[in-house]
């Protein structure tokens, strides 16, 4: 049975937290899929709040803190990746932003991405065709068709709730289908790994 891991970015500042509520409804239908594929899968979500002060720290000074480098590694890791907003002023909000600014560069080459995003109103919806998937294709990543608004009126009512689940469903099974195709991932790369033996470089030899 392969293994593989969800990472699931919440950027919510409450709790509870909308935001985390749709990233955990998106990691449990991808999760849903790709159990029905075969594969044992592993959710590892990632609550921003909680690295708020060591991501604003890491800008400054350009080092992670030990919880904060658990958290990077955690997304530069996973097979695949859930990332949710709350949208503030028609974009993602500051936190979420400067998370992915201290991502390694290259850490989410080629790798499935959901996004998603809650606001106070469902015009909000257009920030993520409009802000997030262009960072998420800067970032080389391969975003998944769907991607999953929620406003506050998608929470309540049979029909409106009935809705969201069925974008949930059908953005979960689009992740777990490109999470499926790709071999399983072996974890963040190790920046101090050589690149060379000792002989080559005793030798002098170029690794290139």
């Amino acid at each position: 049975m392969t293994r593989r891991t969800l990472a699931v970015v919440s950027a919510g500042l409450g709790q509870p937290s909308s935001t985390r509520l749709l990233a955990d409804r998106l990691a449990a239908a991808t999760r849903d899929e790709l159990v029905r594929r075969g594969a044992e899968v592993e959710i590892r979500p990632v609550e921003l709040r909680e690295h708020a002060h060591d991501v604003v720290n890491h800008l400054l000074t350009g080092f992670p803190s030990a919880a904060l480098r658990e958290a990077l590694d955690t997304v530069a890791g996973a097979d695949g990746v859930i990332a949710v907003t709350p949208i503030f002023n028609a974009s993602y909000n500051g936190l979420f932003k400067s998370f992915f600014d201290v991502l390694d560069p290259g850490a989410l080459g080629d790798r499935p991405v959901l996004i998603g995003a809650t606001g106070g109103t469902a015009r909000h919806s257009l920030a993520l065709d409009h802000a997030l998937r262009p960072m998420f294709g800067y970032l080389r990543a391969v975003v998944v068709p769907t991607a999953v608004f929620a406003a506050p009126e998608d929470w309540s009512g049979e029909g409106a709730d009935g809705a969201l689940r069925a974008r949930i469903r059908r953005a979960g099974v689009e992740l777990a289908d490109q999470v499926d195709r790709r071999p399983a991932a072996t974890g963040p790369a190790d920046p101090f790994a050589l690149t060379t033996t000792f002989t080559d470089l005793l030798a002098g030899r170029d690794p290139a």
